[in-house]
């Protein structure tokens, strides 16, 4: 019989479905369900315990990991783990564990307020990169090139509703023209493409349908790789570097990726893969 497994998303896209899609293969079953009507705390909601593992890509800066907390404390397999999911939604959090665990990562300033703001103009040299702590696929990821309009800049972020919306890092702006995006499943590099911005998009993401191509599996990287899963746990990451002229930083590591780039430019098969990690996690 097939193991019954849950995928925790707000929506279906090209990733899930080609999940679904794969799942008989490796002996499963994957149904969605929608994070947004999730009820955990109500009797007669849906009950995680009708599945025997919860793949979490929620796309939510909060729900992933609360889901993921409840999950886990009902006994549940869950896929990353709320440690992981909880470290991932939080920009400032992650490159502090990382950082406190010997893994490099680009500088960076809290950004609270305009003071905090105006104190990382001070301590940083522009060009420099403010960015959301909560959020992804390069979204009001904002590149301020010249001191005169850095204040102007900040105008919008404060004018965001919620201090949620409001809390940014400033960090340096690595001008390398790439950077690499690494599929991790269990514990393994499975897949690394390398992004490169294209048309007047200063930002390497592949969520923006930038240019591609396969890297090899750096002796670097691989070291790279292996402290962040040893910190985080193994688990299915989008690691996504920048090379620098002192090495590789990491920059971001997804916890629910989007892997529709790694795979078309690589040829790696990620569903199967990940369906093979799960009946690992499930034996």
């Amino acid at each position: 019989m097939a193991r019954r497994v849950a995928i925790v998303a707000d929506r279906i896209s090209w990733e899930e479905r080609r999940l679904i899609d794969a799942a008989p293969d490796s002996g499963l079953r994957i149904d969605w369900v929608n994070d947004e009507s999730l009820c955990l705390g109500h009797p007669d909601g849906p009950s995680v315990t009708d599945y025997e593992a919860l793949l979490v890509r929620s796309r939510s800066y909060t729900r992933g990991g609360l889901i993921a907390t409840l999950a886990e404390a009902a006994g549940v397999t869950v896929l990353n783990s709320a440690k992981a999911i909880n470290a991932c939604e939080n920009k400032a959090v992650l490159r502090t564990v990382l950082r406190t665990a010997g893994v490099p990562v680009p500088d960076f300033r809290l950004v609270l307020s305009r003071k905090d703001f105006t104190r990382a103009l001070d301590e940083m040299e522009v060009p420099l990169v403010l960015k959301p702590v909560f959020g992804g696929m390069g979204k009001r990821v904002t590149l301020i090139r010249h001191a005169d309009t850095a204040q102007s800049v900040y105008d919008y972020v404060e004018d965001l509703g919620h201090a949620f919306e409001q809390a940014c890092l400033a960090e340096p702006y690595l001008d390398g023209g790439a950077s690499v995006r690494c599929l991790v499943i269990g514990r393994e590099l499975v897949g690394a493409a390398e992004f490169t911005s294209g048309g007047t998009d200063w930002r390497n993401n592949a969520a923006l349908g930038n240019n591609s191509r396969t890297v090899a599996h750096d002796p670097d990287v691989l070291k790279i790789i292996d402290t962040v899963v040893a910190e985080l746990g193994a688990g299915i990451y989008g690691v996504d570097l920048f090379r620098t002229p002192d090495g590789y930083v990491v920059n971001e590591v997804n916890h629910a990726p989007g892997f529709r780039a790694v795979a078309s430019t690589t040829g790696a098969d990620i569903p199967s893969a990940i369906g093979r990690h799960l009946q690992e996690l499930l034996s």
